[in-house]
């Protein structure tokens, strides 16, 4: 299974970055393999408005199955949602203790937006 989380570098130490659509990039870690690669999302970054959707579009892309994130906007979520991707969200902390805890069933699955469109 490929799990996406936002950070601000491609290092498992990273923190988890709360902005889904502006983080810097998403690490997509394989559970089965236990490596991991980097998806920039620096188109998104750049953007003046729907940073969310393109994120979402980068996640969809990589093949990820599941989100790890502090917070999914209204768009970003109904995206995601329909291409199957299950969203979970944690605290800020490092992305491999957000991996740890995914596993443990530690994290709560999302239902619907976390925040509001434009955060």
């Amino acid at each position: 299974m490929k799990i996406a989380i936002p950070a601000q570098n491609n290092d498992l130490d990273s923190q988890v970055d709360v902005r889904f659509g502006r983080a810097k990039g998403f690490i997509i870690y394989d559970t089965e393999t236990g490596n991991h690669e980097w998806v920039s999302n620096t188109r998104s970054v750049q953007s003046a408005q729907g940073a969310g959707i393109q994120a979402a579009k980068n996640l969809i892309d990589s093949g990820a199955q599941v989100l790890i994130t502090g917070n999914v906007g209204p768009k970003s979520y109904s995206l995601l949602k329909a291409s199957g991707i299950d969203m979970y969200l944690c605290n800020v902390t490092a992305v491999k203790t957000a991996i740890e805890d995914f596993k443990s069933n530690k994290l709560q699955k999302v239902s619907d937006a976390t925040v509001e469109g434009h955060w």
